[in-house]
């Protein structure tokens, strides 16, 4: 193809990007996406502040420097505490990486199969969740087991119920599933709760300490928990919805961590050390090596660059509104600003 051609395809690829953004986006994004990129990472955090987001934490690792971490605006907004690198923060769905994690290892080493179903590991569950004999342990980690999603139902209020409760469950079962097993994708946080039980029962004791003894412990994740009752409250960053004038931090809605301490278990997922070998086959079969986080007043990013070799994670305890776009779009920008080889944070 003539390079006349092909710079022209490039042209129009950009243009209609931005075009999108614009377009579909709410206006703040776009204008944000549009706007001149600063020169730091700093700077970024301090234009979004600027624009009503109450506080942000970026950590970012390039491997052969110095792990960062930069914040800007409030850590509590009420007591005009200021934001703090080493807070802790709701990661919400993040959490769902270490489940993934641990599942990897306890099929490794024979305590669960990928090929399990969901009715020999849960019989009293076989009646009242639809093609429970049908639906395996794989598909539950890959959200392909058309189970409802138990945040989705009536019953479940994000102010008011706490998120992985084993209670939950309730809220979906005897629902009709929303797609015959492996049929399709579907995200459901009912995938991730089922599992968390079906490993309490072949570990003969809670999840969560598997986890800490197999990935936390080995990575010195210290910083890393599973529940806003296991911490100093005045450690946790303060959450927001823009439509509210409330601190939303007390609610319990599952993994806490610092910045720096996802980073540090996201390069390890990343570059294979979190795993032995057959471990490693076996997760990358299964799950992904990024994720997301939403509960209320809390939202995150934790994803590894493998063309720049750098973990950034973003969190942001302010939602509600545009501020996902918003944010996703912030995001994108920090990472330009850290591929350009005059990045001087």
């Amino acid at each position: 193809m003539p390079r006349s051609k092909i710079l022209v395809l490039q042209l129009l690829a950009v243009i209609v990007t931005v075009s999108s953004i614009y377009l579909l986006a709410p206006w703040r994004a776009g204008i944000l996406y549009l706007s001149p990129l600063p020169s730091t990472v700093q700077e970024q955090l301090d234009s979004a502040v600027a624009k009503n987001i109450d506080g942000i934490i970026v950590f970012y690792h390039k491997l052969g420097e110095a792990p960062k971490t930069l914040v800007s605006g409030w850590h509590d907004r009420s007591q005009q505490i200021k934001a703090k690198p080493d807070a802790l923060f709701k990661i919400a769905s993040i959490g769902k990486l270490y489940d993934a994690s641990a599942i990897a290892k306890l099929v490794a080493n024979g305590s669960l199969s990928l090929d399990g179903t969901l009715a020999q590991y849960l019989p009293s569950l076989a009646l009242r969740i639809e093609n429970a004999d049908e639906i395996t342990i794989r598909m539950l980690v890959e959200h392909r087991s058309g189970i409802p999603n138990y945040t989705d139902q009536p019953g479940f209020n994000w102010g008011e119920t706490s998120v992985g409760a084993d209670d939950n469950l309730n809220l979906v079962l005897d629902l009709p599933a929303d797609f015959k097993p492996n049929a399709d994708y579907g995200y459901s946080n009912t995938n991730y709760l089922l599992l968390s039980i079906i490993m309490k029962k072949v570990l003969g004791y809670d999840h969560s300490t598997f986890i800490k003894e197999a990935i936390l412990d080995p990575l010195n994740l210290k910083n890393t928990h599973f529940s806003v009752n296991d911490i100093d409250l005045n450690d946790l960053m303060s959450g927001y919805h823009i439509d509210y004038d409330y601190d939303f931090k007390g609610l319990d809605q599952g993994f806490v961590a610092t910045a720096e301490d996802v980073g540090v278990f996201l390069r390890a997922l990343n570059d294979g050390s979190l795993f032995t070998e057959k471990e490693q086959e076996i997760y990358q079969s299964i799950y992904e090596y990024e994720h997301t986080g939403w509960v209320l007043g809390y939202y995150s990013i934790a994803r590894y660059h493998k063309d720049i070799d750098t973990v950034v994670i973003q969190f942001v305890n302010t939602v509600g509104g545009n501020t996902l776009t918003f944010n996703d779009v912030m995001y994108h920008r920090i990472v330009k600003i850290l591929s350009q080889p005059t990045e001087k944070n």
